[in-house]
């Protein structure tokens, strides 16, 4: 097995790692560890580990390394392992992944197996982006885009409240074009998600599934700071999908158009609109759920 991480996030997630590989080898396990170099290699080293028959590849963490890394293995007959190293741990925290690495090491080892349908974006300007729990559009996607990384690193979560602080006074708000198998809405924001939680263990989508096909897609239309804020206040009471100004739809087909709009996708950003999304040709087996 291919265990893939990024030495880039610091000193206490390689501590959290060690903990993990060490409970993995006295399980009786052999993992290889591959290391990233920056952008993009973990997609790399994944489809390279998946070529060479690796029958499971482990993202040591968070959101975006596990979107990476699946991105790799899709198509292949490799599964997704996940040990869960990042800030927000959306996907762990919605598939009720164990959180301590020791913890998370032995569900790795009981081969347990669920099934997940990620989402693939492509955009017009010819990419394409898969993503395994939510992909945003609008002011969410400027907070992840201008994020200081360093800051992040150290203070963790404490790194977006301040960057949504500034975002507050700078975004515009541009007008989304969405259009849903062929229903036409717009927004200033669009979250499209696979699971029912965002931005960590705040619920997003109630009625939303992970495994199921299609999408749930909030729309907002707040226009200003005030009522962005609100909106960001309501986030960890759990109140946002009933606050007005929020739509929840499914779609199993979802376009988005908007002038110079950021897009982020699992929590790093991913450019700009415009973008059409569906689900990944068949579906991505995860071990350890």
């Amino acid at each position: 097995m291919l265990v893939v991480f990024n030495p880039a996030a610091g000193a206490r997630r390689r501590r959290r790692l060690t903990r993990a590989l060490d409970t993995m080898l006295g399980l009786g396990m052999r993992p290889e560890l591959a290391e990233t170099a920056g952008p993009g290699d973990a997609e790399r080293l994944a489809r390279d580990g998946a070529a060479r028959g690796e029958a499971l590849v482990i993202a040591a963490g968070g959101d975006g390394t596990i979107a990476e890394v699946a991105s790799g293995i899709a198509g292949s007959d490799a599964s997704l392992g996940v040990l869960p190293l990042g800030t927000a741990n959306v996907l762990a925290w919605e598939m009720g992944l164990a959180m301590r690495p020791e913890d998370a090491a032995g569900r790795l080892a009981s081969g347990r197996m669920v099934e997940l349908r990620p989402g693939l974006a492509r955009f017009s300007d010819g990419r394409a982006r898969l993503f395994v729990q939510m992909l945003g559009a609008g002011f969410d996607a400027a907070v992840v885009r201008d994020l200081d990384t360093g800051l992040k690193r150290r203070i963790g979560k404490g790194a977006y409240v301040l960057e949504t602080l500034r975002q507050l006074h700078r975004y515009q708000f541009p007008r989304i074009t969405v259009d849903m198998d062929g229903e036409i809405h717009h927004a200033t924001s669009a979250i499209i998600t696979k699971g029912r939680l965002y931005a960590g263990r705040y619920r997003l989508a109630p009625e939303a599934k992970q495994g199921e096909p299609g999408f749930h897609v909030a729309l907002f239309s707040a226009r200003g700071w005030l009522s962005t804020a609100v909106l960001g206040a309501a986030l960890p009471l759990n109140l946002l999908p009933s606050m007005p100004g929020v739509r929840l739809l499914r779609a199993s087909r979802v376009s988005l158009t908007g002038e110079g709009v950021p897009v982020q996708a699992d929590g790093d950003a991913a450019g700009t609109l415009g973008m059409t999304v569906a689900d990944m040709p068949g579906p991505l087996r995860l071990i350890g759920a």
